[in-house]
């Protein structure tokens, strides 16, 4: 039995119904910064270069956004929850390590411990999966009703 599939099966058994609103809500706040960042791209842009990054900023400060959106939602319906968090915890590690350190933990506008729990939050639904209210569970339960 590969490691992957003893923690999906550990993941289905113990998965209280409540992580599923903890779930919604990082993927909320995860589409939430991205419609942020979608309305004010220069801010990003800005944030980019202050962490001492110099190429390719707007094409990075594209992918950052669509991706705050698109793992946000999928990870609001739990589909594709392992995939999307992988995708959002380089990001946020970034982000919590160069961006929101470099400007002081307890600093006036830091982010910091709102982007360390969202990081936490990935990193947990990383090892847990979407449980069993997902579209991720529902697939899977409808791959094996129809055979």
């Amino acid at each position: 039995m590969g490691m992957l599939h003893q923690l999906e099966k550990w993941s289905t058994t113990h998965h209280p119904r409540w992580l599923v609103f903890l779930r919604v809500a990082l993927g909320i706040s995860l589409f939430l910064k991205g419609i942020t960042f979608l309305s004010n791209s220069v801010r990003l842009e800005g944030i980019l270069l202050e962490a001492g990054i110099s190429q390719y900023i707007s094409w990075l400060a594209l992918v950052i956004t669509w991706l705050h959106l698109l793992c946000g939602v999928f990870i609001v319906i739990g589909l594709f929850t392992r995939l999307s968090t992988m995708i959002m915890i380089p990001i946020l590690f970034f982000a919590v390590v160069f961006v929101n350190a470099s400007h002081g933990i307890f600093a006036a506008e830091s982010e910091f411990a709102f982007s360390l729990i969202i990081l936490l939050m990935l990193i947990f639904f990383f090892i847990e999966g979407g449980g069993p209210v997902s579209m991720d569970d529902y697939f899977k339960n409808y791959k094996r009703n129809q055979v």
